[in-house]
This record gives C-alpha cells, structure tokens and sequence, in this order.
C-alpha cells in the first residue's frame, strides 16, 4: 500500500547524495532537523515567492512537526524543483502526476559556493566537536542530550521535544505528588512521546479484524492466523522492524524504545497474552496496528480468560472508549455477503445500536465494505453494493493515511487533556486531604468521604469552577481510593497548579508558534 509520506528512496543515488550534503549544509546544530531558521535563508536560495514557499513547507512537513527531517527535506527539493518548472503544487503530485526519479535538484542561487566554502572551513580546521555532522542523532539521544544540559525551551528542536520538557519539568511533579499515575494514567516516557500513531481493532471473533490488517499490508503478518473459530487469542503489535519475528509481552513492556511499559500493571498473565509481531512495512513506517482477541458475549468469556477484558462484552467495551469518540471508526465488514435489501437493513439495525451503546446524538462514522483479499461477491452486491464498497475502502484507506499527518496535532490534544485531568485530580486529592480531622476519627471520615465521593466531586468542582465532564468515574476513584490513606495525600499546592496553568496558558502556545510553518 503505497502512503506517499517518505522520499528517501524516490530519487537517484546521486541526487540523494547531492541533497545529503545540502541538508548537512543547513543543519546549523547537527540535530537531524531543519527547523524555520535555518529552513528560511536556505529556501530564499530558491528564488521562489513567499506564498509559493508556503506551500512548499506546508506539503513537505505534513505531519506537522515543526521540522523537516532528510525524507521531508527530499520532498521539500522536489516541489521546490517543481515550482521553478512552472508546475503548480499541490499536496499529491509527488504521487500520482510525476516521475519522482525524472525530478533533478532545483537551481538555489548562490549554493555551490556556500557549500565549497564551508567544506573548505572544515578541512582547514575541525568543527568544535571534531568532526562535520553527517548522521542525524536518534530522537531519544537528540532530546536526552538537550535535556540534560537543562537548555531553555527555546532552544528545543522541535514540537514533540518541547513536550517533553513540559512534561518533566511542569506537568509529572504534578502526578507524582497527587499520585496521578495510580488512579488515571502511568507516568509517560519519551516512547510514549515518540511512538508511531496506532490503529487497535476491536471487535466480535470472526468478523475480520487479522483479514483487515493483513488486506492493508498486503500480506501475512508473523503470528497471524485466520479461521472462523476464534483464532487470535492474544493482543498482537504489529509495527515496523527490521525482519519478520515476534518478541514475548514481557519483553516488550520493559523495552525501553516501545511505549508498553505501562502494559505492566496489568500483570503476568495479561502480558503471557501480548506480544510484538516485526515486519519490514512501509506502511508500519507510519502507523502501527493491534489486533485483539474477539470479543464475545456471555460468561464464557470471563471463564476461559485469565485477564478482564472488559468482562468481554462488546457493549461495555465500546463503553470504555467514551472520551475517545473522535478516534473510533465503525467498519462494517464482510457487507458483500449479503444483497443490497439486506444490507440496509443491518445498517439501520447497526447504527441504532451504535447510538444505545455510545449514547451520544452525533452519528458515528460507518464504512461499509469487504476488507479482504477475495474478490467481492458481486451477485449479492450488486453493481450499486460493488461501487459503494469501492469508494468506501477508498474513504477508509484515506482516513488511515491522514493518521500520521494528524499525529503531531492529536498528541498536542492528549497532552493538554492529560493536564487538566492532572489539575482536578490534584484538586480532588487535597480536597479529600483537607476534609481529614486533625486527630481522631481518622478511620470514620475515611469511609464517610469514599462513600459519599459524588458529593465531594461537586464540592470540587463548585469551588474551583470546574466543567463537570471533566471529571473522573466515580466508581473507578473509589475503587483505587479504597487502597489508600486519605490522611498521608499532600495538601494543595497553588505554586505547582500555577505552574501547569502557565504551561498550558504560555509555554504551550509559544511552542507551537515556534515550530509553526515558518512562511506564515
């Protein structure tokens, strides 16, 4: 399946070369990035307008990070080259209107002998660290290194990386102090900030979730199996690597370069159930994909399975996504073996019940198709089923290429929602801490405050003026609470909230016009 995001590999040696030494030549910092200043002295090079330029960062940083690495560099050149043709740009001529290999390096004035010049510096006399940078630093080793000489904010390469620093220095004292990480969410390490988007499928056993991962990639993914008996029996990543192998749960929850090790709490018998499934993918460059066991109904479920999966009723599974109904997508799948009649009539049947379970008056969007590597059923389909499922499987494929380029900006939304879920979880914590007696009845305030913590949730919300939804499930607070002594919580401490309200008010905002398209 050809995603159209990387351009190291469509264009020749030679010119790869010639970009190579380009990008090291505007790498001021050595990092591997090209961020707005160094990016706007070289592209004037170009000769090209402003709006035109625009457009050219707008097409190549598509995901929105605030940089332009080596494959979006190609990219950036080539539109650049393009433009100077005369050609007018738009975000999928790379794809499907141009010989990508046709495309030579575009004309920047004044370049050769900018680039001599430098290498003449060079070889007269070593950089300060004793070598030119010719290999981009890894993203774990370019944060690390910046963070640990504790730099400005200002001085951070690029959005995600700014994040990180918000989040250790501002936000994680925050959690760890009002204990955060136990009732809501693990702490995050740079894995959880670094990871590829992923796409989890969830649904009843033979219904085609394995079937769909493997009509996406083309192929097999190790570990796969397909039947119409319940054949995945365990959650499986699948992701990029380097060859074909499955790696065990345990050994992935403790990987320090897969964002997993929050899996942990869940125990040695959920991750006996995990494992990592590697493949060489261009695709899993982009996105990374879990499959799930079937969910069934009925007793059977929580009988034969040593972890809860939502007791293994599809209703309440979907239950546990509400908060996350921007991100799920309904698939109905297998649509050709049934005629166009019945079709919709398992459509309305679905879309009134998707409208009982996620009990909300907006319509969830519904592809309808036959995600598989057979050939559709064309005399229950019909001519009219068969053009549907075309263009919805053209609709879907579209919505799954859009994740990597809307990675950036969702992780921006995670991050500032996971801040205000730390501020009234804070404000929870020292409220029930400031309602403890100073001496006696310790143990009776205790029980009154679990029992009645509905009431106390609004006391909370009342005096800080906070939305009601916003706040977490009762139940699941009381449940976590019950493990705890509400007397040894730490009191409010205004300085720290004051600190997450000016991440969230200033920083926040000031990153990302710092890494915004540098031609606005």
């Amino acid at each position: 399946m050809e995603t159209g995001l990387g351009r190291v590999g469509s264009c020749s040696k030679e010119d790869q070369k010639i970009y190579q030494e380009w990008f090291n030549f505007t790498d001021s910092d050595g990092d591997g990035r090209i961020t707005g200043n160094d990016a706007t002295k070289f592209f004037s090079m170009s000769r090209l307008s402003r709006p035109e330029l625009k457009q050219i960062w707008a097409i190549a940083d598509s995901k929105r990070q605030g940089f332009l690495g080596f494959a979006e560099f190609i990219t950036a050149m080539q539109l650049v080259s393009l433009a100077q043709a005369g050609h007018e740009l738009t975000s999928d001529m790379l794809k499907t209107e141009i010989n990508d290999e046709n495309i030579k390096p575009p004309l920047m004035e004044g370049l050769d002998t900018l680039v001599a010049t430098k290498s003449l510096t060079i070889n007269g006399q070593p950089e300060a660290n004793g070598a030119a940078h010719s290999q981009p630093l890894p993203s774990t080793q370019r944060f690390i290194s910046k963070s640990s000489k504790k730099l400005p904010l200002d001085a951070v390469t690029s959005i995600i990386d700014g994040l990180k620093r918000l989040y250790i220095e501002k936000l994680k004292p925050l959690e760890d102090t009002y204990r955060f990480n136990d009732f809501v969410s693990p702490f995050l390490t740079d894995s959880d900030f670094d990871a590829k988007p992923m796409v989890m499928l969830l649904g009843q056993y033979s219904t085609g979730k394995t079937t769909f991962i493997k009509h996406l990639l083309g192929c097999n993914y190790p570990g796969a199996h397909i039947g119409p008996e319940p054949t995945t029996d365990r959650f499986i990543v699948v992701m990029s690597g380097p060859d074909e192998r499955s790696i065990p749960g345990n050994t992935i929850a403790v990987h320090a370069d897969m964002p997993f090790s929050g899996l942990t709490t869940f125990g040695g018998a959920f991750l006996s159930k995990f494992e990592c499934s590697q493949m060489p993918h261009p695709l899993l460059d982009q996105i990374t994909f879990v499959d799930t066991p079937g969910v069934l109904s009925g007793e059977k479920q929580r009988t034969q399975r040593s972890y809860d999966f939502t007791a293994m009723n599809l209703s309440e599974s979907l239950h546990s996504l509400r908060g996350h109904d921007d991100k799920i997508r309904v698939v109905l799948n297998k649509a050709d073996k049934v005629d166009t009649q019945q079709l919709m009539r398992v459509y309305g049947a679905l879309m009134w019940s998707l409208g009982k379970v996620l009990n909300t008056p907006e319509v969830a969007r519904v592809y309808i198709g036959s995600f598989s590597e057979k050939p559709l059923d064309e005399a229950a389909a019909g001519p009219i089923g068969k053009d549907l499922f075309v263009k919805e499987q053209d609709d879907l494929l579209a919505d799954l290429i859009d994740i990597p380029k809307k990675a950036c900006d969702r992780r921006i939304n995670e991050f500032v929602k996971r801040a205000r879920a730390a501020k009234i979880h804070a404000y929870i914590i020292s409220h029930l801490k400031k309602e403890m007696p100073a001496v006696m009845g310790k143990a009776k305030a205790q029980q009154r405050l679990t029992d009645n913590l509905e009431d106390e949730f609004g006391k909370v919300q009342r005096e800080f003026h906070l939305p009601a939804g916003d706040f977490p499930s009762v139940e699941h607070f009381r449940q976590v609470l019950n493990g705890y002594n509400i007397d040894k919580f730490e009191k409010l401490k205004p300085k720290m909230i004051q600190a997450v309200d000016d991440m969230l008010g200033y920083e926040i905002p000031e990153l990302l016009k710092k890494f915004r398209n540098p031609y606005d």
